[in-house]
């Protein structure tokens, strides 16, 4: 049977109330830590503007620096800073991958900056255009098809490495996770052209075999002899070979 409280001694009772404090104190440490080790995947993506907008200049005379882009004091903002013009005009696509990447990001309306959203059109050649594998690494990508059939994917990380792909027709819809690699191959016979949707003002690219075998200076072939289990001649022809840069 337990005691009641008021026959317990008053050094046991003062023992019980500093052990409640003390796992109250270290529930809290380790709910603080877990919040902490949190925070940068909350933040991983563009911060959220403190302004209505952050046109971009190139020249930090009488600017603020923001996330990569000087601001122009915005009461000097005008439409043009806002605006794009051309994307329903064709590209050339007779290139070695057969497809050619029309960005529309901060570099080409400077009133992106800051706000976490762009665009890009993609054309692909008949019978095979390809836009290569390649990543985003600050963008979650948006891709709709609106002229041609288009075989699209993408692959998880490791360990799984799963690819996951599907053919899309005109008005068809494909998400991108941010960072994964993917890829978009002209399935059909006629034209293809599609418009992605990023979720940064510059979601960059990497282009894998570019960036593999076309690197400045040139990744040392025995590594990627190992690294790919190549044999060192065939490596050393990939680096030789121009890569085209459809971005």
């Amino acid at each position: 049977m337990k005691r009641p409280d008021f026959l317990i001694p008053y050094e046991a009772i003062e023992f019980r109330k500093i052990t409640f404090v003390t796992m109250k104190s270290a529930h809290f440490i380790q709910a603080l830590s877990i919040l902490a080790l949190a925070s940068p995947f909350a933040y991983a993506s563009d911060p959220s503007p403190l302004q209505d907008f952050c046109v971009a200049i190139n020249d930090p005379k009488d600017g603020v620096f923001v996330n990569g882009k000087f601001c122009r004091d915005p009461k000097l903002a005008k439409a043009d800073d806002f605006y794009y013009s051309g994307l329903n005009v064709p590209r050339n696509t007779s290139n070695p991958v057969g497809s050619t990447v029309t960005p529309v990001n901060v570099a080409q309306i400077p009133g992106l900056n800051t706000l976490g959203i762009s665009l890009a059109r993609i054309d692909f050649a008949p019978n095979g255009g390809l836009n290569p594998p390649h990543t985003h690494p600050r963008a979650t990508e948006i891709l709709l098809v609106v002229e041609g059939t288009l075989y699209v994917g993408f692959v998880t990380s490791n360990i799984d490495n799963r690819l996951i792909t599907k053919v899309l027709y005109p008005g068809d819809v494909f998400v991108f996770p941010q960072g994964l690699v993917h890829f978009q191959f002209n399935v059909g016979n006629t034209n293809a052209v599609a418009f992605a949707g990023l979720s940064s003002q510059n979601p960059g690219v990497i282009t894998i075999a570019n960036a593999v075998f076309g690197s400045n200076p040139p990744i040392n072939p025995d590594l990627l002899v190992k690294a790919f289990q190549l044999d060192k001649n065939v490596v050393k022809n990939l680096q030789s070979n121009f890569w085209w840069p459809n971005n």
